[in-house]
Protein backbone atom coordinates (compact mmCIF):
# COMPACT_ATOMS: atom_id res chain seq x y z
CA UNK A 1 0.00 0.00 0.00
CA UNK A 2 1.22 3.36 -0.95
CA UNK A 3 1.65 5.70 2.24
CA UNK A 4 1.64 9.47 2.36
CA UNK A 5 4.34 10.28 4.89
CA UNK A 6 3.32 13.49 6.69
CA UNK A 7 5.40 15.43 9.21
CA UNK A 8 4.29 16.35 12.54
CA UNK A 9 5.41 19.50 14.14
CA UNK A 10 4.31 22.33 16.39
CA UNK A 11 4.17 24.38 13.01
CA UNK A 12 -0.04 25.73 11.70
CA UNK A 13 0.81 24.66 8.58
CA UNK A 14 1.12 21.51 9.52
CA UNK A 15 -2.60 20.74 10.04
CA UNK A 16 -3.15 21.21 6.09
CA UNK A 17 -0.68 18.84 5.04
CA UNK A 18 -2.06 16.20 7.61
CA UNK A 19 -5.90 16.64 5.69
CA UNK A 20 -4.38 16.74 2.61
CA UNK A 21 -2.64 13.28 3.45
CA UNK A 22 -5.41 11.63 5.29
CA UNK A 23 -7.96 13.19 2.04
CA UNK A 24 -5.88 11.38 -0.64
CA UNK A 25 -5.11 7.88 1.07
CA UNK A 26 -8.74 8.03 1.98
CA UNK A 27 -9.14 8.72 -1.88
CA UNK A 28 -6.44 6.70 -3.39
CA UNK A 29 -6.52 3.55 -0.27
CA UNK A 30 -3.64 4.65 0.70
CA UNK A 31 -2.23 5.14 4.35
CA UNK A 32 -0.51 7.70 6.38
CA UNK A 33 2.51 7.97 7.99
CA UNK A 34 3.46 10.40 10.47
CA UNK A 35 6.84 11.36 11.01
CA UNK A 36 8.04 13.48 14.24
CA UNK A 37 11.04 14.41 14.25
CA UNK A 38 13.08 15.42 18.36
CA UNK A 39 15.95 17.49 17.57
CA UNK A 40 19.05 16.71 19.45
CA UNK A 41 19.69 20.13 20.65
CA UNK A 42 16.64 19.20 23.50
CA UNK A 43 19.12 16.70 25.53
CA UNK A 44 22.32 18.80 26.06
CA UNK A 45 21.81 18.19 29.43
CA UNK A 46 22.81 15.53 31.97
CA UNK A 47 22.08 12.33 31.13
CA UNK A 48 19.00 11.92 33.65
CA UNK A 49 17.52 15.00 32.73
CA UNK A 50 18.18 14.03 28.96
CA UNK A 51 16.27 10.55 29.29
CA UNK A 52 13.61 12.55 31.24
CA UNK A 53 13.28 15.29 28.66
CA UNK A 54 13.32 12.65 25.27
CA UNK A 55 10.15 11.06 27.72
CA UNK A 56 8.68 14.36 27.84
CA UNK A 57 8.98 14.79 24.23
CA UNK A 58 7.13 11.37 23.11
CA UNK A 59 4.91 12.08 25.21
CA UNK A 60 3.76 15.74 23.94
CA UNK A 61 4.60 14.01 20.81
CA UNK A 62 1.68 11.22 21.14
CA UNK A 63 -0.97 13.13 22.43
CA UNK A 64 -0.38 15.71 19.67
CA UNK A 65 -0.50 12.56 17.16
CA UNK A 66 -3.54 11.06 18.89
CA UNK A 67 -5.72 14.29 18.02
CA UNK A 68 -4.72 13.73 14.25
CA UNK A 69 -4.95 9.75 14.22
CA UNK A 70 -8.84 10.31 16.02
CA UNK A 71 -9.57 12.30 13.20
CA UNK A 72 -8.17 10.70 10.81
CA UNK A 73 -9.95 7.36 11.78
CA UNK A 74 -13.32 9.16 12.50
CA UNK A 75 -13.45 11.34 9.56
CA UNK A 76 -11.38 9.50 6.80
CA UNK A 77 -11.44 6.15 7.32
CA UNK A 78 -7.73 6.12 7.56
CA UNK A 79 -5.69 4.22 10.46
CA UNK A 80 -2.24 6.55 10.83
CA UNK A 81 1.07 5.25 11.87
CA UNK A 82 3.35 7.16 13.72
CA UNK A 83 7.08 6.95 14.05
CA UNK A 84 9.19 9.08 15.87
CA UNK A 85 13.18 9.64 15.05
CA UNK A 86 15.53 12.11 16.89
CA UNK A 87 17.91 14.02 14.79
CA UNK A 88 18.12 16.55 12.20
CA UNK A 89 14.50 17.04 10.87
CA UNK A 90 15.66 17.18 6.91
CA UNK A 91 17.98 14.34 7.96
CA UNK A 92 15.28 11.60 9.62
CA UNK A 93 12.97 12.54 7.04
CA UNK A 94 15.48 11.51 4.06
CA UNK A 95 16.34 8.47 6.22
CA UNK A 96 12.40 7.04 7.08
CA UNK A 97 11.33 7.21 3.18
CA UNK A 98 14.42 5.49 2.32
CA UNK A 99 14.22 2.57 4.86
CA UNK A 100 9.96 2.42 4.20
CA UNK A 101 9.92 1.68 0.61
CA UNK A 102 5.67 1.80 0.78
CA UNK A 103 6.14 5.68 0.76
CA UNK A 104 4.72 6.87 -2.68
CA UNK A 105 4.26 10.47 -1.25
CA UNK A 106 6.08 13.30 1.10
CA UNK A 107 3.47 15.68 2.25
CA UNK A 108 4.42 19.27 3.59
CA UNK A 109 3.00 22.29 4.74
CA UNK A 110 3.98 25.58 3.46
CA UNK A 111 4.09 28.46 5.81
CA UNK A 112 1.83 31.74 4.46
CA UNK A 113 3.43 34.49 6.39
CA UNK A 114 6.38 36.71 5.65
CA UNK A 115 8.85 34.33 7.23
CA UNK A 116 8.36 32.26 3.96
CA UNK A 117 7.37 28.36 3.44
CA UNK A 118 9.23 27.08 6.54
CA UNK A 119 12.83 25.52 7.12
CA UNK A 120 11.39 22.02 6.05
CA UNK A 121 9.99 23.18 2.60
CA UNK A 122 13.35 25.44 1.78
CA UNK A 123 15.50 22.73 2.68
CA UNK A 124 13.99 19.56 0.87
CA UNK A 125 12.81 21.84 -2.01
CA UNK A 126 16.52 22.71 -2.89
CA UNK A 127 17.06 19.16 -3.33
CA UNK A 128 13.92 17.54 -4.73
CA UNK A 129 15.49 16.37 -8.17
CA UNK A 130 17.38 13.71 -6.41
CA UNK A 131 14.67 12.89 -3.75
CA UNK A 132 13.57 9.14 -3.77
CA UNK A 133 9.70 10.22 -3.61
CA UNK A 134 7.50 13.49 -5.22
CA UNK A 135 6.61 16.07 -2.75
CA UNK A 136 3.52 17.66 -2.48
CA UNK A 137 3.70 21.16 -0.78
CA UNK A 138 0.42 22.24 1.09
CA UNK A 139 -0.39 26.04 1.64
CA UNK A 140 -1.19 26.79 4.97
CA UNK A 141 -3.84 29.03 4.40
CA UNK A 142 -6.22 26.94 2.25
CA UNK A 143 -9.51 26.25 3.56
CA UNK A 144 -10.67 22.96 4.79
CA UNK A 145 -13.51 23.28 1.63
CA UNK A 146 -10.84 23.82 -0.98
CA UNK A 147 -8.73 21.30 0.34
CA UNK A 148 -11.37 18.85 0.19
CA UNK A 149 -11.85 19.70 -3.59
CA UNK A 150 -8.27 19.31 -4.73
CA UNK A 151 -8.15 15.80 -2.72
Amino acid sequence: MRKFLVVLDDSRECLNAMRFAAMRAAHTGGGVEILAVIPPEEFNHWIGVSDIMREEARERIQAHFEVFAKWMRDKQQVDPELVIREGEAVAEILDQIREDPDIGVLVLGAGSDKQGPGPLVTQLTRNAGSLPVPITIVPGDLSKERLENIT
